[in-house]
């Protein structure tokens, strides 16, 4: 059960208490949707984000980052979670990794980083080197597709493997379907090697060049 469901659970649970009820056989919470749930505007929600307490993250981290650039970006990047070194700096393009996606997005697709929108899809900085749980993914789940839904980008570029499982709900058909263009909702979704990938095995990077080129013919 996601954290979600855990509060809106207890909430029902003191309800009952409230009116007099000692026990209840199990009931199911009364989820509000997103669009109820979080606030209609960017800068609010970003300050949702930053007081986010939702799941265990929030004790590791130094901030929650909620997201960078435009609402009216027609690219929007998404980064699985947040990195040890964008935790410490609150930079979204830190160390050789940020470099490269800048030059990716100045030198490739011709854009600015204010004209494009960069986010994760886990808010905080996850413990060491562990991967977050499934619940603390569910927590977060509700911010980025907030985000989507107010940013309503031409195009959603999934950093990796492990921001594209996210996104599609644990599909593990990354390699399979890298530098495709995905319907996805009322926009679309491209699978792209994430820069610290390339980093680590640069002969990808001509695969990486040609997704980009596709993408900037896709904007025109």
């Amino acid at each position: 059960m996601d954290s979600y469901q855990n509060l809106a659970l207890l909430e029902n649970l003191y309800r009952l208490k409230s009116l007099g009820y000692k026990y209840v056989d199990p009931i199911s919470p009364n989820l509000p949707s997103i669009s109820t749930a979080l606030p209609a505007s960017l800068s609010q929600l970003n300050q949702t984000i930053k007081q986010c307490h939702l799941c265990d993250l929030s004790k590791s981290r130094r901030q929650s980052m909620n997201g960078y650039g435009s609402i009216n970006a027609t690219v929007l990047f998404v980064d699985a979670y947040v990195s040890a070194a964008e935790d410490e700096s609150n930079s979204y393009y830190t160390g050789r990794s940020g470099s490269m996606l800048r030059d990716m997005i100045e030198k490739v697709l011709g854009l600015t980083i204010d004209q494009v929108y960069i986010t994760h899809a886990v808010k905080c900085k996850p413990f060491g080197f562990q991967t977050p749980s499934v619940s603390e993914c569910n927590s977060c789940y509700p911010y980025l597709a907030k985000q989507i839904e107010m940013i309503s980008p031409t195009i959603i570029v999934a950093l990796g493997n492990d921001a594209y499982s996210l996104l599609q709900d644990g599909a593990e058909d990354f390699d399979l379907l890298r530098g495709q263009l995905i319907p996805y909702g009322n926009t679309l979704l491209i699978p792209l090697y994430h820069p610290t990938f390339l980093l680590r095995n640069p002969s990808y990077k001509k695969d990486a060049m040609r997704d980009l080129q596709m993408i900037k013919d896709t904007l025109k």
